[in-house]
């Protein structure tokens, strides 16, 4: 799938490399009829577009299927979360380092489109909404799994970081500290 990205993705940057430095100054200073060459640098920047279309959408599901069933499917782990740095009613018995989840998400094209509609009468977006909430529970879960992979019990003085990476796609990383937690007092 790999290979057929970049074929694409280099399809649509020679046809674009040769509309713009060669085809734009051509057609201002020659005759208006397209040459053969800046045809067939059009089509290759849309036929590039096109390939690294279908690439991403045959990607997109496996990896839709495969989040769904990977980590989405999993029970959630038994870690106690708190954003205070403290447990109240337990004592610490031992700070096992930084914990941290990861994942950036995009909503599809359709959505962002609706999202920019709903911009003309106002209100809550809520294609980035629940695109945000999404990224959070994968961010936690991630969190979680590696806690528990510590031998856990809690995280303390968990955050949150939201970064926008291009229009419609959010970074959200979640990290806080994995303790464990004195005999008596951890949680059943």
């Amino acid at each position: 799938m790999r290979v057929i990205q970049l074929i694409g993705a280099a399809a649509f940057i020679v046809g674009l490399f040769t509309a713009v430095f060669a085809g734009i100054p051509w057609y201002v200073y020659h005759d208006p009829v397209l040459p053969w060459w800046l045809k067939t640098a059009v089509y290759l920047i849309m036929g590039g577009i096109l390939v690294v279309l279908a690439a991403v959408g045959l990607e997109h599901r496996g990896a839709v299927e495969e989040a769904e069933t990977v980590e989405l499917d999993q029970k959630r782990p038994s870690v106690l979360m708190q954003n205070a740095t403290d447990v109240p009613n337990h004592e610490i018995e031992e700070v096992l380092g930084l914990v941290r989840g990861h994942t950036i998400f995009a909503v599809s094209l359709g959505r962002d489109l609706s999202a920019l509609m709903r911009l003309i009468p106002g209100g809550e977006l809520v294609e980035y909404t629940d695109m945000m909430g999404e990224a959070r529970e994968m961010a936690i879960h991630r969190m979680t799994l590696q806690a528990e992979q510590l031998g856990a019990d809690a995280i303390i003085n968990v955050r949150f970081v939201t970064t926008s990476v291009v229009t419609g796609a959010a970074e959200l990383l979640a990290y806080g500290t994995a303790v464990r937690l004195t005999a008596g007092s951890r949680q059943s």
